[in-house]
């Protein structure tokens, strides 16, 4: 009987406080621990820690088509370090693939079920603790924000960037492939060039390469400190992306046994250097929309205006596309991360007593951090591109609840125009396709918020198309919706409230003057407010596109741009955490 004991309890104490003894522990459980001998489990293994390796491989684009490989070593880490792996998928939805079309709406929603998704599985199998790999624009997001839902300690692992293309003997990206079917509408660029320039640009599996939205919150990742050094940093291909993965594996145990959990990590400060390394790299405006989520997982209130303000103080060092000149490999064999991180600490700009997964503070990550002065993609922190960071927040009478513009690369960031406004992103792109527009308009496209796409598209196409024209800097474009990470130029996203409810983007009419200034940090509209209560007093509400399916259900939850777009309470109206039970 003695020996059966053995069998039906763990010989540890660690696993009476951990979450899957409620699906390994005592003989009520015999069933459950039948269905793990018949995956081949040892009677050691069951009674071990369990840690979900959750991907979101598929073979929808070349940001994910790595990762399973990856999740194999972290596997073995985590085997090497004395718990049991148990892998498993969730969902992507690809922007470079959905974009310019409805398959777009699908974006950001698609964040909200990643983080569901890995939830529910976590809550459903009882495991302890969470290795999460992401590639993707929304999975990374997805991924952290379920890290801090379930709050059992967790590791995030990028899949890594792409490997630039070659193109005519120069390097190129998906942007330039974007911008090159605005070149192509106008004849700059011929069906032969275009055909090769789309079998060039994409040589490796890996996220999109430079400062897009997938390498900037992988930079997020180390800076707010859920990801190991150096791992955000390494494109897909490179081996050494093995090592990270084998060592987060082996590291999980570490941090089961001293309790150290995603909140933690991610506290205020943490989330102020997320933001820091966004502004300092010239990142994705998408940060704004993320960096408020992942803070409500936690119960943190962080919204875009909180967010903006960390932009303001923080400079501008990292020269990288879309407005500057290197892609993310060239951070990484500059120094990554870390390199990034180590001259806005020395500088003031980071929070160094922050706790990271590697169970020691920011400053203690990066005191062997030297500054590597043979390379010119990252600058020292006195001696920026500019004095304040690469994204800039708006208000006004335009936008109440805030907007959001990235001017990184940018000479001037003021312009001021009459509104040419579109009801969604196609009619915009039609009209700029067509060039059905003027030097010095500003572009309107509205009913793109978070409930009125639904899923607060990104306008990469028509951005890119606007370039490709030549029209970059001549006109100025702002949206309820979103913008891609490639998008450059005086393009303002996340507009609020959205049109959907009655925002005054709702209320704007073709040839009202619209004044944008990024140096003020003013977003307006040369109406009175007596003018716009009038014009709202007549506004009705559009019927929606979407009556049934999860498009329709994302619409009825989701809220306010401002505050991430997410869909449950969060954090603070918490009263039972999945950590606990």
């Amino acid at each position: 009987m003695g020996g059966r004991k053995k069998v039906m309890d763990a010989k540890t104490n660690l696993k009476s406080k951990l979450p899957s003894r409620h699906v390994t522990e005592g003989p009520a459980r015999a069933p459950h621990r039948s269905y793990y001998y018949a995956m081949g489990l040892t009677t050691a293994q069951i009674h071990q820690p369990f840690v979900g390796v959750a991907t979101c491989w598929n073979e929808a684009a070349p940001c994910n088509i790595a990762l399973m490989r990856q999740a194999q070593v972290v596997k073995k880490g985590v085997a090497a370090g004395g718990a049991t792996p148990r892998e498993f998928c969730t969902i992507t939805v690809t922007d470079g693939i959905a974009m310019g079309h409805e398959g777009m709406k699908s974006s950001l929603p698609s964040r909200e079920v990643i983080a569901d998704s890995v939830e529910l599985t976590m809550r459903g199998h009882s495991y302890d603790a969470l290795i999460g790999l992401a590639g993707c624009d929304k999975s990374l997001p997805g991924m952290m924000m379920a890290m801090c839902r379930l709050n059992v300690p967790a590791i995030f692992i990028y899949g890594g960037s792409i490997l630039p293309g070659t193109f005519k003997g120069q390097p190129v990206t998906i942007q330039d492939v974007f911008e090159a079917v605005g070149k192509h509408s106008v004849g700059q660029i011929s069906d032969d060039d275009l055909d090769v320039l789309e079998q060039s640009a994409c040589p490796s599996a890996g996220a999109c390469g430079a400062q897009f939205t997938a390498n900037t919150m992988a930079t997020v990742s180390e800076a707010i400190g859920l990801a190991l050094p150096y791992s955000a940093g390494a494109p897909a291909p490179y081996e050494i992306r093995d090592k990270f993965c084998m060592i987060a594996g082996e590291q999980i145990i570490d941090l089961i046994r001293i309790g150290l959990k995603p909140r933690d990590i991610v506290t205020r400060k943490a989330l102020e250097n997320a933001a820091a390394v966004v502004a300092a790299s010239g990142g994705s405006t998408n940060a704004a929309l993320h960096l408020p989520a992942i803070a409500h997982e936690c119960g943190i209130d962080f919204d875009l205006f909180d967010v903006a303000e960390v932009f303001k103080r923080t400079p501008y060092v990292a020269d990288l596309k879309p407005g500057g000149r290197y892609v993310a490999k060239d951070l990484f064999e500059a120094g990554g991360v870390p390199l990034l991180m180590k001259t806005l600490l020395e500088h003031g700009f980071l929070h160094g007593e922050c706790i990271t997964v590697t169970g020691r503070t920011i400053a203690e990550n990066l005191k062997r951090v030297k500054w590597n002065k043979d390379q010119d993609v990252v600058r020292p922190a006195n001696k920026p591109l500019s004095a304040t960071g690469g994204v800039v927040g708006l208000r006004g009478n335009l936008a109440p609840e805030g907007a959001i513009v990235k001017v990184a690369g940018m000479e001037n960031v003021k312009f001021s125009g009459p509104a040419r406004c579109f009801d969604g992103e196609e009619a915009c792109f039609e009209a700029v396709k067509k060039k059905k527009y003027k030097e010095g308009d500003v572009l309107v496209i509205r009913y793109e918020g978070p409930r009125g796409g639904p899923g607060m598209r990104e306008m990469l196409a028509t951005t890119a198309a606007l370039y490709g024209q030549g029209m970059g800097g001549k006109v100025a474009l702002i949206t309820d919706g979103r913008f891609s990470g490639a998008t450059r130029g005086l393009c303002i996203g996340h507009v609020g409230p959205e049109a959907a409810v009655g925002g005054p983007i709702a209320l704007l009419r073709d040839g009202d003057m619209i004044v944008i200034d990024a140096d003020k940090g003013t977003l307006e509209v040369k109406l009175t407010k007596a003018e716009l209560d009038r014009r709202r007093h007549g506004w009705k509400e559009r019927k929606p596109d979407f009556t049934s399916g999860y498009l329709w259900k994302y619409a009825q939850q989701v809220g306010a741009a401002r505050n991430g777009a997410v869909t449950h309470p969060g954090g603070a109206a918490e009263t039972k955490c999945y950590a606990d039970i």
